[in-house]
C-alpha cells in the first residue's frame, strides 16, 4: 500500500513563516477532495483552482478519477489562511495519484498561487517563507517568478522561479533546467528619490527644523505644538528628506514586514525608509496590527522609518494609550484569545497638535473662542504617560508675512550638508552601541545611558538642578541625558557640555511631566 506524498510549504503569521507538512492521500471511492488542518476558505477553494490547473496541464484531474483525495496541513492546531498552498497540494497530489515521480521533499519547500490555466501567481509572505526555509536548512524554495527578486535577498538558500505549474513539476523530476535567481543586490534597487517636502522648503520654523534634525539623528520621537496653518504637518512630512539610508538588515526586516501584508506588489525591495500617516479614523486593528489573521498594522509598517500623527487628539483613546509599548520597548504585542503576536515596531513618532478645539490658544493674531474647561480637556486627551514617552516635545509659532514673503529658497546643498550631520552621528551612535545590538541613542536603555554618556561637570550640575526645579519624571531625565548625546553626536563631540544641556532641556514641556 502506498503512503501519502509529502510536500512542505509554509504558514505567514503575522509577519513570521512557519513550515507546513501537506500531506495527500487518495484512496478509490466516490469522488471528493478534502483539505483538513484549520485551513480558512482560501485554502479550502484551491481545490476548484488545483482541479483545472492539473486539467489544463495535460494531467488527469481528483473530479476525473473516481478518488478520494484528502490534504492534511499539518501542524493541524496552525490557521492556514490565503493561496500559497496551491502550488504544494497540486505537486502532492500528482505525486499520490501517480501521474509525477517522487522526489526528495525534505530539500524543497513550495509555495504559490495557481491560476486556471496552470500559470503560478504572486503571493504574500515570500521573504518569511524563505527565512523559514533557511532557518530549517531547506536546499531551496520554488516560488512565482515575480516573488523571487524579493526571495534572493536571503543568500544562504536557492531560489527557483516558476511561471507555470508544468515548470515546476518538471523541474523536480529532473526534466527542465531552472537556472536559481541570483542574490538581490540592494544598490540595483536604490535610486534618487524625489521628496514632495524637502525641509529646506519650510519657511522660517528654524526652531523646529533643528528639533527635526535631532530627532533624525537621535530616533527620538517629537510632539509638534502650535495653530492651524503653522507648517505642522509639512515639517513632518520633511522628515524622511534628512533620513540616513537603511543598511541591508533594514532593509530585509522592512521588506518582511511589508511582503507578509502583501504591500510590496510595486516595489518587491523596500530599500527607502517608510513613512506612514495614519488618519485619525483608523480603526484600532489598522494602526496597532490584529484582525482574525492577525497581520501588522500601521505602527510596524513604520518599522525603521516615521510615523506621523496628526492632530493627535482626534484619534481614540485606546489607539493612544497602545502606543505605550512600541514607544517604550520598539515591538508591540498582540493578545488574542487563540494566539499571541509580537511584531517590531521601532519608529520615530512624530506627532501634531492644536493647543484648543479652535486651535488659537495663544496665537498672537487670532482670538481662541474656547472657554478654559474646553482648553483643559482637549490637551488632557494626551495622557501623561504617554506625553512622558514622547521625548521632545517643541511649540510651532506662527510666522510673520514678511518671513513669507521674503522667504530665501535653500538649495539642495544645504539640505545635503543637514543629511550628512545625521548620517554622520548616526554612525558614531551605531559604533558605540554595537555591543549592546543597539543603533541609536533614542534605544539606550537608562543603565546604558549612565555608562555610556559622557558629562562635563558643569553640564551635570545643570542637570541635576534641572530635575530638582522642574519635577522631571525618571523617564524624562534619561531622555534629556540622551537628547543631548544625540546633539553632542551632531557636533561630533566626545562628551556633553553645558551647551548640549540646555539645548535638550528646551525641547521638553516640563509643565507635563508626569
Amino acid at each position: 500500500m502506498r503512503s501519502p506524498a509529502k510536500v512542505f510549504s509554509a504558514a505567514v503569521i503575522g509577519i513570521k513563516a512557519k513550515l507546513i507538512e501537506v500531506e495527500v492521500d487518495t484512496a478509490v471511492g466516490l469522488s471528493s477532495f478534502s483539505i483538513v488542518g484549520l485551513a480558512d476558505k482560501a485554502v479550502k477553494e484551491s481545490k476548484e483552482r488545483i482541479s483545472s490547473a492539473i486539467k489544463n496541464f495535460g494531467a488527469s484531474p481528483p473530479n476525473k478519477q473516481n478518488r478520494r483525495v484528502t490534504v492534511n496541513l499539518a501542524p493541524a492546531d496552525i490557521p492556514k489562511a490565503g493561496s500559497a498552498y496551491d502550488l504544494a497540494i497540486a505537486i502532492g497530489y500528482l505525486i499520490a495519484s501517480e501521474q509525477m515521480s517522487p522526489f526528495s521533499f525534505s530539500d524543497n519547500v513550495l509555495a504559490g498561487e495557481l491560476a486556471l490555466d496552470g500559470s503560478v501567481r504572486s503571493i504574500s509572505g515570500a521573504l518569511p517563507i524563505v527565512k523559514e526555509a533557511a532557518r530549517h536548512r531547506r536546499k531551496e524554495v520554488l516560488l512565482p517568478r515575480e516573488n523571487a527578486k524579493e526571495a534572493a535577498l536571503v543568500g544562504a538558500i536557492r531560489i527557483i522561479p516558476v511561471d507555470r505549474l508544468q515548470d515546476a513539476v518538471e523541474y523536480l523530476e529532473q526534466k527542465k533546467t531552472i537556472l536559481p535567481q541570483p542574490k538581490t543586490k540592494l544598490e540595483d534597487f536604490l535610486s534618487d528619490v524625489h521628496y514632495p517636502f524637502s525641509i529646506v522648503d519650510v519657511h522660517g520654523q528654524e526652531n523646529a527644523k533643528r528639533a527635526l534634525e535631532i530627532a533624525a539623528a537621535g530616533g527620538h520621537n517629537l510632539l509638534m505644538l502650535g495653530s492651524p496653518g503653522v507648517g505642522k504637518t509639512m515639517l513632518a512630512k520633511s522628515m524622511p528628506s534628512i533620513l540616513p539610508p537603511m543598511n541591508e538588515e533594514e532593509v530585509i526586516e522592512v521588506t518582511e514586514i511589508y511582503s507578509s501584508c502583501g504591500l510590496n506588489a510595486d516595489e518587491p525591495i523596500v530599500v527607502h525608509r517608510p513613512m506612514r500617516a495614519p488618519h485619525h479614523t483608523a480603526s484600532p486593528s489598522a494602526i496597532i496590527g490584529g484582525g482574525t489573521n492577525p497581520r501588522a498594522g500601521e505602527i510596524s509598517l513604520a518599522h525603521r522609518g516615521v510615523l506621523f500623527m496628526d492632530e493627535l487628539p482626534e484619534f481614540r483613546t485606546d489607539v493612544l494609550e497602545a502606543l505605550r509599548q512600541p514607544l517604550e520597548d520598539g515591538i508591540i504585542t498582540i493578545a488574542r484569545a487563540k494566539q499571541s503576536l509580537t511584531l517590531p515596531a521601532s519608529f520615530i513618532f512624530l506627532a501634531s497638535m492644536n493647543p484648543c478645539p479652535c486651535g488659537f490658544y495663544g496665537d498672537q493674531e487670532k482670538e481662541c473662542r474656547c472657554n478654559s474647561g474646553e482648553i483643559l480637556r482637549y490637551q488632557k486627551r494626551i495622557s501623561g504617560p504617554l506625553l512622558d514617552r514622547i521625548d521632545m516635545q517643541i511649540d510651532v509659532p506662527r510666522i510673520g508675512a514678511e518671513k513669507i514673503i521674503h522667504h530665501t529658497q535653500k538649495n539642495e546643498g544645504e539640505l545635503f550638508e543637514i543629511r550628512e550631520r545625521v548620517v554622520r552621528a548616526r554612525k558614531t551612535q551605531e559604533e558605540r552601541l554595537r555591543p549592546f545590538g543597539k543603533r541609536t541613542n533614542a534605544e539606550m536603555s537608562s543603565k546604558e545611558a549612565r555608562s555610556l554618556v559622557k558629562m562635563e561637570e558643569d553640564a551635570m550640575d545643570a542637570l541635576k538642578k534641572s530635575i530638582t526645579k522642574e519635577m522631571l519624571s525618571v523617564r524624562g531625565y534619561y531622555k534629556i541625558l540622551k537628547i543631548a548625546q544625540t546633539i553632542a553626536d551632531l557636533e561630533q563631540s566626545g562628551v556633553v557640555t553645558l551647551g548640549h544641556v540646555a539645548e535638550a532641556l528646551q525641547y521638553r514641556m516640563r509643565s507635563k511631566e508626569s
